[in-house]
């Protein structure tokens, strides 16, 4: 799979409208085919850090997720919302998805 964390910094005007702003994006993605998950989390430290991690199926599914109208139409009206560059990890990995914790378990 390919697993991508990305990090966005948000201007002040945008951090609480950001959700609403990158909405049709995720739909779009999260509909297509080779795409595992596409999950938004929140800076506990800093509010207006969006922490995007997404993964693949494979280096097809990214390929056809960077190549697909909505993220060229993201590509082009997300950074306005921006302070900087998003920041990226982006790594193929031999998991078939999310596995449990070893080191802590809950309940039984």
């Amino acid at each position: 799979m390919i697993f991508i964390v990305v990090k966005f910094e948000t201007k002040p005007e945008w951090t609480e409208r950001w959700p609403d702003h990158v909405a049709e994006f995720t739909a779009n993605t999260r509909a297509e085919e080779g795409n595992l998950w596409f999950d938004w989390s929140r800076s506990l430290e800093d509010p207006s850090v969006f922490v995007l991690v997404e993964a693949f199926r494979d280096g097809d599914a990214g390929g056809e997720h960077v190549n697909s109208a909505h993220f060229a139409k993201a590509v082009k009206e997300l950074p306005q919302a921006l302070v900087s560059t998003p920041k990226i990890i982006s790594e193929s990995i031999d998991a078939p998805g999310w596995g449990e914790m070893g080191e802590m378990t809950v309940g039984g």
